[in-house]
This record gives C-alpha cells, structure tokens and sequence, in this order.
C-alpha cells in the first residue's frame, strides 16, 4: 500500500469542520484507496466502530439503488436520527453516478445529491465525505452547488515523493522511470515494461476518452483526439484554440472550428486531464487572454498518447514540475516580463510565476546549462523582474544546491520534488 499521507493528513485536518469533504481527481489517482482504504483504517485506529463508517461505493452493483439522492438520503437518515448520541461518518465514492429525481412527495421539485448531501449535513451526528472524477459530475463550482459548505481536497497521481517512497532505489533511476510512466498507483504493481505501456494506452482510450464523450455528448471524437494528440505534442509551449484550430485543418483536410477546439480542451480540463496555465505579465499586473501553456495531469499518459516516441526530457521536466507546484497547492503562472535594453521591445517568458499567499517565488526549468548561451538564456528573464521575489532555476545538470553571483538560486530537480530543498 502507497501512504498518501499528504492527502490523509488534509483529510484528518478537516474532520468535523462542519463541511462536507469532497475529493476530487482524475481516474485511477488513488481517491478510493484514500478514502475507502487509508482514511477508513485511519478512523478504525481511533476506535471509530466499523458500523459507524457508512461506505457506499456507488460503481458497484450491491450499491446502484443510492444512485438516487432520495433513497441515499433516507437510507442515512434511517441510520444517523436512530442514534443521534452516537457519532458517524459516511464515505460515498463516485459520486458523480447519481442522477437528479423527481421528488413527488414535495411538489414534484426536482432535486440532486447536492440538495440531498446538504440535507444530511445538518445531523450534527454526521460527518461527509464523497470522491468524485469529473468537476462537472461534482459541478464546476462546488463551493455553490453545496451552499458554500465544502471543503475540495483534490487528488493528483502520485508526486515523485510518493512514487520514490514506494520503489526505493537510486534516485535518477527512479526519476527516469517516473518521468517515462508517471504516477498512476496501479503502475507501481506491474513489472514488465510492455504491460505498463498497455495499461497506460489501455486507460485513455477505455477510461478518460469515453468519460468525456459520454459526458458531454461529443460527437467528434477524432477531433478530441486529435486535440489531445496534438496537447501531448505541444506540453510547455504556448497555444491557443486557433493555433490548434489551424494545425488540425491542416494536418486533417478539414476546416476546424476553434470554438469546437476550445469546448473540447475545456472538456478536458474538466474532466482533469489536462491543467492551463495563464500568462501572467509580471511588470503590468495583468493577465493576457491568450496564448496559454497545457500540462498533462500526468506524464505517463501523455507520454502514452504518443505511443512513447517523443521523450523530450526538458518538456517533461517542466509538466512534472508543474504538477508538483499545484499539488502543493501553489497559484501557478506563466510569466512574462519586457525586455527593452537596446531600444528593443520583447517579451522574456518566467516558466513559473508562483505565489503562496503573500509570498512569490519565480522558477525556471532547465534540464541542462551547459553552454553560455543557454545560461544567459535562461536567466535573462530572471533578471528583468525588477522585484525582490526569490528567483530560482531547477536543473538536471548539477549535484548539489547554490546561489550564483546574482543571487539566483541553482538546485537540482530531485532534490525539489523530494522537499530537500525550499523554494520560497
């Protein structure tokens, strides 16, 4: 068993907060195992009795009758209100399989699991938690279907950390690996090189690209695959709908609308495959509508979806870091700042702008300095902030940590990703 004791530990924290728990994320990263596995034995360790854990696991044929709110809630009701000196928990997985009813004994209003979870939530007796793999299956926004009365712990596949915690070993193996499949939990128990390959191809054909067809009636899944071929092809670079749009006509001999485009990625990100990540002018204060940067949720299936022929470490090395930043739950940006020495008027790109609160952080990712050229390439844009934010480059190319004669901090990427070093 992975400890996902990053999550376990939000989740502990929020016990009892008066708010329904609700995890998200993408399919296959690990939010049953954490809810139903993790979280379970963690309250079974504190002498919560089994029968006070409702689990309900709603893919699961024994539980397809809960895909009713109504019956969910007076099965709940049935159990909390018989012992309301005694305290429960109610674990609901998948939520997003419930169905919006007909309530005839009220006026024939419509209602949905959000009026139901709602409902329940008032039993002081009673503490929610529910897991759900599509942001429109649980509603774009949460904190407004559930009254504002939510607290979003999302799930990303395994961090680096987490992976290594479990393989052990030398650490650049490791990372090689992971930068080559990812971090999908299942991964972890297969051996053979080829099966991890099939299991990856295998789970975005079967698992994601039917989860958005099906969800949001696509009716062009080449189109949606071309997307997400293209995406794959394109991580760190900076696109919009009409380039895509473009290429497509293109490459297809067939005009492509960028509104359909721009409906499909957004589809995408609803559904957690794909992140965006906006352009952020540093001097200006501003945000810029377009071009953005798209990172795979993870980098096994990105790689899969290009059947593992472009392995371009540098690109990968900025979607992992990425990932990494938001898991932390870090505000993350594309910087741009301008660059007028010399009567010029160019824009420098910052990989990321981060913020933490009050705090900012900026990062660039080069897997390798090796050249002059290269290194006043990258640090060019550093230098041009004008601030005093801490200005740091991640790097594969060095053993060890330390700050250049311009105060910009060097460390290498693992060191990041296994927290031996700090950003801010």
């Amino acid at each position: 068993m992975i400890q996902r004791d990053f999550y376990l530990k939000r989740l502990i924290r929020h016990m009892w907060n008066g708010e329904i728990k609700v995890i998200t994320g993408i399919r296959r990263c690990g939010k049953s195992v954490l809810l139903f596995e993790l979280f379970y034995n963690y309250l079974l360790s504190q002498k919560v009795g089994d029968e006070h854990i409702l689990r309900i696991a709603l893919d699961q044929r024994r539980f397809y009758r809960f895909r009713n709110p109504i019956t969910l809630c007076e099965y709940v009701e049935g159990i909390v209100t018989r012992q309301p000196e005694e305290r429960f928990y109610l674990l609901i997985d998948e939520v997003q399989f419930t169905r919006k009813v007909v309530d005839q004994e009220n006026g024939g209003i419509e209602v949905s699991v959000y009026d139901m979870l709602n409902e329940l939530k008032a039993y002081k007796n009673l503490d929610v938690y529910v897991t759900g793999s599509n942001s429109r299956g649980l509603s774009r926004d949460i904190a407004t279907e559930f009254r504002g009365r939510a607290t979003q712990i999302h799930v990303y596949p395994l961090s680096f950390a987490e992976f290594y915690s479990f393989c052990g070993g030398d650490e650049r193996k490791a990372l090689e690996q992971y930068m080559l499949y990812g971090g999908l939990p299942h991964l972890a128990s297969l051996q053979d090189d080829l099966d991890k390959k099939e299991y990856l191809a295998s789970l975005f054909q079967e698992v994601y690209i039917k989860d958005i067809v099906e969800r949001y009636t696509v009716e062009r899944e080449d189109i949606l695959n071309a997307i997400l071929d293209f995406l794959a092809s394109q991580i760190s670079s900076l696109t919009n709908s009409t380039k895509i749009a473009n290429a497509l006509t293109s490459m297809r001999n067939e005009k492509t609308s960028p509104s359909l485009v721009a409906n499909y990625i957004q589809y995408s990100i609803d559904s957690f495959l794909l992140s965006m990540a906006k352009r952020y002018d540093v001097k200006g204060k501003t945000y810029f509508k377009y071009p953005n940067k798209y990172y795979y949720t993870d980098i096994g299936l990105r790689n899969a979806r290009l059947n593992f022929r472009q392995y371009d470490p540098g690109h990968i090395m900025e979607n992992i870091l990425y990932l990494e930043l938001v898991r932390r739950g870090y505000s993350v940006d594309v910087g741009v700042v301008a660059d007028r020495t010399n009567g010029a008027n160019t824009q420098k790109e910052i990989d990321f702008v981060v913020n933490d609160a009050d705090r900012r952080v900026y990062i660039q990712s080069a897997f390798r300095m090796d050249t002059e050229a290269k290194a006043s390439s990258e640090l060019a844009s550093l230098k041009l902030t004008g601030d005093f934010f801490r200005k740091v480059v991640v790097r594969m190319d060095i053993p060890h940590s330390f700050c250049d004669a311009q105060g910009i901090f060097h460390c290498n990427l693992v060191d990041v990703l296994l927290e031996r070093v700090s950003l801010f």
